[in-house]
């Protein structure tokens, strides 16, 4: 079973609650956390809008980006984007590709997260990087930083995600017992 995005920032909030998860059993719906979910997913949404606004149609793309699109000079940006590996499966809302202007003309690809809170907390940091582990896992190649952007003004903040991820993230294994349940080993600094 592969680490989702979603498995990730639940035992972010409660391991007990991942843990629940994982092995497939539904929480109860309370109002307030169904109202909290519909606010971040409409934040997200526009944000997504607002982001697609500064790029030509053709240079958006939706889904799943290869090693072969990355080298690809026609896409910009990417939305909704799916990062699968073998153990990490993550849905990006965008990856943003940026070309240096030294003269190596080198590439780097930026996931952005979308965060409707004005403060940013840690979880969301790892979270940036989580997606970060699974685009690099997925391409094969180092993905330095992040983005978020959050608040009601839309403000961007960079993240050092590559570090985030060596230093939080890695140190994450499952561990399937002998019984076949789903467990969590993870670093003392979560």
């Amino acid at each position: 079973m592969p680490i989702t995005s979603d498995l990730f920032e639940a035992y972010l909030k409660c391991p007990t609650k991942c843990f629940l998860r994982s092995l497939g059993e539904a929480g109860t719906n309370n109002s307030y956390s169904n109202w909290a979910r519909t606010q971040y997913l409409y934040y997200s949404s526009e944000g997504i809008k607002q982001l697609v606004k500064d790029f030509a149609e053709n240079e958006v793309i939706t889904g799943t980006i290869d090693s072969e699109e990355t080298q690809s000079p026609r896409w910009h940006l990417s939305i909704q984007t799916l990062a699968r590996t073998h153990n990490l499966e993550s849905v990006i809302h965008a990856v943003e590709r940026v070309t240096s202007e030294r003269e190596d003309k080198s590439e780097s690809l930026i996931p952005i997260r979308f965060v409707n809170a004005n403060k940013v907390h840690k979880h969301d940091k790892l979270s940036l990087a989580f997606d970060a582990l699974a685009l690099s896992q997925m391409l094969g190649r180092e993905i330095a930083v992040g983005n978020i952007i959050c608040g009601d003004n839309h403000a961007r903040l960079t993240v050092n995600a590559g570090a985030l991820a060596r230093c939080d993230i890695a140190p994450m294994r499952t561990f399937i017992d002998e019984s076949g349940s789903f467990s969590w080993a993870v670093s003392q600094s979560l």
